[in-house]
Parts: structure tokens; C-alpha cells; sequence
């Protein structure tokens, strides 16, 4: 079990409760953080057993870190939940159709090639209004909470997701300031290909050239938010290796990454890998965070141009088009990334930010969380869709696929609502990329 010895801090004092997802839905103080401290006292001590249902309360913990940061006692939160999730994968500890659901997502979701292969019958399901009337029936609610969430979440499929266009290498455009990596990410490349689109744009017009190896994995993101570390670590030497073995390889600057939750686990790589493996040999980091590092050229600033509002006429400096920036738990809280994308957004002209009055607290994604755990996320899906729609923002721009599925899901299904869009999206869209 997990070393008590990060909880020796805890003082109980109650800061993290506020911010935690799992208590704010619930409102058990086993589901919150000083809870599972204390919990986890309690079993290092053999004064509790580790059966199912104190294994729920670890499950219904979202891993947001948000706990993390409220902490005025340094109490490191985020390594006690880590080292405890592995051993709630023991089968004994879910029921027999938790356990399978479990198994079965983390058997497709980290594997693109799998993950295609099972959406490409719902090409002509996703996105259309057979699935607006079969959402409609509540047919999908009888075959249960995890696969109405599915469905629910599941958007139109592009063509662009269904495979990796991009070259192994693309040139930088003008002067050349660099050579990057790019991640493409599993369920982002799948779902919202335009982000990987619209990042390596970007970052070319800027003067860096993109390498993408091809046939590129998973970083292990979605296991190692599950505690599965024998998977992690497989997905993360592969992908590794597949960024070692492009010909004639040059030095890279630094493997990018444009999903938080994906950073927050290649950024893990020299704790994860097992003694003596060799992870990136550049550092990694956030797409928005190494454009703020080495700045936005001279010509992509020259570029950029007004959007347009939600009805169609231009950002002006009497109309403004407002964004409200959303803030992802593995950015805020596992990077402490927040003021880089607002500044990359505030670049583009006339765009004004709007913030949300919990920037901090989780939308419910976390992973594969909105699918385990579908009654909580939804839950709060809902807080954060109405805490940004009540900014009064004409667009959202989120940074981690996960979110973005999440708030599409939860802003209402009309023309009103605002839409939701990757900065880099954004910026490419401002510069006349896409």
C-alpha cells in the first residue's frame, strides 16, 4: 500500500475540500482527500481492510490534483492516489462487469489503430440525426450508465481521424528556429483531428520544423491514470523507441504535446521507466508553454487577424470576441501551466478573455473517469458547462481533449451555446492556417 509518509503533513484542516470534484457531488467525507488520508491510515495501520467498498472511495476520486494545490501544508495528494491505484485493479475489488468495462477500454483506447478500427462502422452513426433520435428514444439508457455515457460522448467522426497524414517531417516555414516532436495523442487524433492540424501549422508558420514518426503510439496516459504500470511503461519505451528509430535522426529541441493529460504523463517518463530506460533525450513540454518560451515570430504576429463572432461578423475593438479559457486539471494543477495559453490567445486581435469563476475545479473528464464513474462526471460536466456559459464567452477553448469531449457534451445541444475550440485552433484559424 502507499507509504504514509506523504499524509504526515495533513492537518486536516479542510482547504482541500472545497476544491476537490469527488466531495463537491457527493459530499462524503470518505470521498474526499482528508478522507482518503486518513483511510489509508487507517489500512497501513491494519486497522481497515482494503474490500470493495473501501476501494469505491478511492475509485470515485478523479485525480484532478486540484487538492494539490489548495494545500497550504504541502500534503502530496497526487503520489499517494498513484501509488494507491494499483492495487485497486485487483478483480476482487470491483464487480465482475467493472472490472471487464475497465479491461476492454484500456484494450482499445490507448491503441489508435484498435480504436479506428472499432469507430469505423459508426461513421455513418456518429454525428448524425439517427443518433440525435436514438439519443432522444433513452434506448441507449437500458443497456446501461457506462454505455448511454459513451454514446453520449461520442461525437461526428472526421475522415482526417481515421489515419496520420502528416509527413515525418514538416519543413519549417521562413526562417528556421528549431526542430520539435510532436505527440499526437490517442483519442485526440481520433476524434478532433484538426488540433494536430492546426498545432504543426502553427508551429511551422513560427519557424520550427515538426517531426512525427510514423505509425506513432500511445504515450500511456490513459493507463497511467488508471494504475495499470506495466502497460504504461510498454506504451511509453515504444514510443520512445519510435522517435529514436526516424533515419538519419537530428536533435530535437523538445517533444510537444498539444492534450494536457497526455504532458502530464510524458513529462512522468523518468519516474515511470524502469531503472537504466531511456526516456526523450530533449525535455518535454506543452505546445503552449514552448511557444511562450521562445516567443511567437515576428511574421505569425503580423498575421494574425480578428475571428469571427459566433453569428459571423468580425471581432472588432467595439466588438470583441470573447473566449473563456478552460483551465485542464493535468495543465493547472499537474503542470502549473495557466498563464501561457491565455497569453498565446491574447495575441490574436481584438479577442478578449473571460474567466470562469472555478477555473479550478474538475470538469469531470479525468480520463476515463466520465465513462466509469458517468453519474458524478455528468454531474459535473454540468457545473462547468454553466459556470463557463455564464461568462457570457461566444467561444471556449479548451486544451485537453478529454474536456473538450466533456463540455460539448454538457453546453446545451443549440446554436446558443458556445462553441469549444483548442487554442492552437484558434491561433491557426486568427493566422489564416486553416
Amino acid at each position: 500500500m502507499a507509504s504514509p509518509d506523504p499524509s504526515d503533513p495533513c492537518v486536516h484542516c479542510g482547504f482541500c475540500l472545497p476544491t476537490c470534484a469527488s466531495y463537491r457531488v457527493l459530499g462524503t467525507e470518505m470521498d474526499s482527500p482528508r478522507g482518503r488520508i486518513h483511510t489509508l491510515k487507517a489500512i497501513d495501520t491494519g486497522e481497515l481492510s482494503l474490500d470493495a467498498t473501501v476501494a469505491g472511495h478511492f475509485d470515485s476520486c478523479l485525480g484532478c490534483f486540484a487538492c494539490v494545490s489548495a494545500c497550504p501544508s504541502g500534503v502530496r495528494y497526487d503520489q499517494l492516489i498513484e501509488a494507491t491505484r494499483p492495487r485497486l485493479n485487483n478483480p476482487e475489488l470491483r464487480s465482475p462487469w467493472q472490472h471487464t468495462f475497465r479491461q476492454l477500454l484500456l484494450a482499445v483506447l490507448p491503441y489508435p489503430r484498435r480504436l479506428r478500427a472499432l469507430l469505423t462502422p459508426l461513421r455513418a452513426y456518429a454525428g448524425t440525426p439517427l443518433q440525435s433520435l436514438v439519443r432522444r428514444s433513452g434506448v441507449l439508457k437500458l443497456l446501461g450508465p457506462q454505455l448511454n455515457a459513451m454514446d453520449a460522448l461520442l461525437p461526428a467522426l472526421a475522415p482526417e481521424g481515421f489515419a496520420d497524414r502528416f509527413p515525418t517531417v514538416s519543413p519549417a516555414h521562413g526562417q528556421r528556429r528549431g526542430r520539435v516532436g510532436l505527440v499526437l495523442g490517442c483519442v485526440q487524433r481520433c476524434f478532433d483531428p484538426k488540433v494536430n492540424a492546426a498545432t504543426v501549422a502553427v508551429l511551422q508558420a513560427n519557424g520550427f520544423e515538426v517531426v512525427i514518426p510514423p505509425n506513432q503510439g500511445c504515450c500511456g496516459a490513459v493507463s497511467h491514470h488508471q494504475g495499470q504500470m506495466d502497460q504504461t511503461r510498454e506504451l511509453a519505451t515504444t514510443l520512445v523507441a519510435s522517435f529514436q528509430a526516424i533515419p538519419n535522426p537530428q536533435p530535437l529541441d523538445a517533444v510537444l504535446v498539444a492534450a494536457s493529460g497526455c504532458g502530464h504523463t510524458l513529462k512522468a517518463y523518468g519516474e515511470l521507466l524502469e531503472p537504466g530506460a531511456s526516456g526523450f533525450p530533449c525535455p518535454v513540454q506543452d505546445v503552449h508553454e514552448f511557444l511562450m518560451e521562445r516567443g511567437l515570430s515576428e511574421e505569425f504576429r503580423a498575421a494574425l487577424m480578428p475571428l469571427q463572432h459566433p453569428e459571423g461578423q468580425q471581432a472588432s475593438p467595439a466588438e470583441p470576441l470573447s473566449v473563456a479559457y478552460h483551465d485542464a486539471c493535468h495543465m493547472i494543477h499537474g503542470q502549473g501551466i495557466t498563464a501561457q495559453p491565455r497569453a498565446l490567445l491574447q495575441a490574436i486581435p481584438h479577442l478578449q478573455l473571460r474567466e470562469a469563476t472555478e477555473a479550478g475545479v474538475c470538469c469531470g473528464s479525468a480520463g476515463i473517469y466520465n465513462l466509469v464513474q458517468p453519474d458524478e462526471a455528468a454531474a459535473l460536466g454540468r457545473i462547468k458547462a454553466n459556470d463557463l456559459q455564464s461568462t457570457g464567452a461566444g467561444l471556449i477553448a479548451s486544451a485537453n481533449i478529454g474536456c473538450t469531449l466533456q463540455l460539448r457534451r454538457h453546453l446545451p445541444p443549440d446554436d446558443q451555446a458556445p462553441a469549444v475550440r483548442h487554442p492552437m485552433e484558434l491561433l491557426a484559424t486568427s493566422a489564416g492556417l486553416l
